[in-house]
């Protein structure tokens, strides 16, 4: 479908995928071997003129909550983006990169490999299946170049290293990440206990907390919307899961109870040439610490969806983007809650299902990427909370513990009864970037092709 919506004149692959790829093409382009395309001769032909406004390329999108749309990129949003990318990290020539992160996502093409080209920078990469069979490699290979100095990662890959460590092995002995000062956090949402949990592991092998540079940002901007300035790790603002509920201060609600906060991480100020706009239902800019939707404008927005004009008007009007994030801004700063599209609400009240899911986690055997929360419409009509947990266990009675343990976790996070199905491991969908789609989720479970396990009671 990405062939189709994108109407290309010719397709290169690698020599491995060659016979995948020109099947994929019969009908609407013709396929080559890169390798073989390459080491033929170039023909004397007249370099085209891009004006700023053209079209560099489209980048899918990583279709969390619908199917990717291109993602027309213009010249002029490209070098805004990466000029900002250089200014807010501080990117010199005496820094080096070191990447995991797959091309086809906007944080490895343009973070990691368009932003080090155009400020000369040299960059080592790592096969993104080899970061997958073995993480540490990744931290190996930092450690290995003395000059590497920036590396990124959503937070799953952090939580990863911190995770594979096992006491026996000397970090201080096997490592040296002392060098590493821009370790950029994005992508997903930013967890500050995995992060504590990285540095905690990884400081007898000289990593500063300080390096962690949290940003947000999204392919429909390039990449950068927010960075923080460098050196001032992560930080965290506490707010009351009330205001993040939509209920506000409630003057009927037991003032015996203990007020419950959550910690949401600083996602920094927008970059050089965008501004930021948290508004409410009604189109209304909120005051800080509101919560409320996340639109951006300026330098680095996209010109719209490749020959879609309906999904371009519905997130793009007078040159403001609607991002589908909610968050709300403090002194300038902003703080990202959620998808909108994820967020749960019954009964008149919000639920973020990554705090459903995050406490999961916290039961033994769990890690993160094995839970998905949504909503559902029940047989008696009524709406409720749904996870579908990945589940290693095949003992019968162990299933019964494990689901009830869940049912009393979610019950005392968010006071209702949910619906627990336990399914096998690597079954939750994913995004081409690794995030977890919980509409695809959903809507798999709805249909039936998510099958759960039967746990006899």
């Amino acid at each position: 479908m990405q062939l189709t919506s994108c109407d290309p004149l010719m397709l290169l692959s690698p020599g491995g995928l060659h016979d995948i790829v020109r099947h994929a093409a019969t009908g609407l382009c013709v396929a080559h071997n890169w390798d073989e395309w390459f080491s033929g001769e170039a023909a004397d032909v007249a370099l085209p003129k891009a004006s700023p406004t053209d079209i560099a390329y489209l980048q899918y999108s990583s279709g969390s909550t619908r199917f990717p749309h291109g993602v027309a990129v213009t010249h002029e949003a490209l070098l805004a983006n990466l000029a900002a990318h250089a200014s807010c990290t501080h990117a010199s020539e005496g820094d080096r990169v070191v990447s995991w992160l797959p091309w086809y996502h906007d944080m490895g093409l343009v973070g990691c490999m368009l932003a080090p080209m155009a400020n000369q920078i040299s960059v080592d990469y790592l096969a993104t299946e080899d970061f997958a069979r073995r993480p540490l490699s990744w931290l190996t290979l930092i450690s290995r170049n003395p000059d590497a100095s920036l590396s990124y990662s959503p937070t799953f890959g952090y939580d990863i290293c911190a995770r594979r460590i096992s006491p026996s092995i000397p970090v201080a002995e096997r490592y040296d990440l002392s060098r590493w000062r821009v370790a950029g956090n994005g992508a997903d949402m930013i967890r500050p206990e995995v992060m504590q949990a990285f540095v905690d592991t990884f400081a007898p092998a000289g990593f500063k907390a300080s390096a962690f540079l949290p940003s947000y940002g999204l392919a429909e901007a390039t990449l950068a919307v927010t960075i923080m300035p460098v050196g001032e790790g992560i930080q965290c603002d506490l707010i009351d899961e009330r205001t993040l509920s939509g209920a506000g201060a409630d003057p009927r609600a037991d003032q015996r109870l203990p007020t419950r906060y959550r910690a949401i991480v600083n996602c920094g100020k927008a970059v050089p040439g965008l501004t930021i706009e948290v508004r409410d239902e009604k189109g209304r800019v909120l005051p800080d610490r509101k919560i409320g939707r996340v639109f951006v404008k300026g330098l680095g927005i996209m010109a719209g969806y490749f020959r879609d004009p309906e999904a371009t008007a519905a997130c793009l009007k007078d040159g403001w983007l609607d991002t589908g994030d909610m968050a709300y801004m403090k002194e300038g700063s902003l703080y990202i809650v959620g998808r909108a599209k994820d967020m749960i609400i019954i009964n008149g009240k919000n639920h973020w299902p990554q705090d459903i899911e995050w406490a999961i986690e916290q039961l033994p055997g769990f890690k993160a990427g094995d839970i998905a929360a949504f909503s559902i419409t029940t047989p008696s009509g009524e709406e409720a909370p749904a996870v579908l947990v990945q589940c290693r266990t095949s003992d019968n009675d162990e299933r019964i513990k494990l689901r009830e343990a869940i049912k009393s976790k979610v019950k005392a996070i968010t006071g209702m009864s949910c619906v627990v199905e336990l399914v096998p491991p690597r079954t939750l969908p994913r995004t081409s970037s690794g995030k977890l789609s919980r509409s695809k989720a959903r809507l798999q479970y709805l249909s039936g092709e998510i099958q759960p396990f039967e746990v006899a009671a």
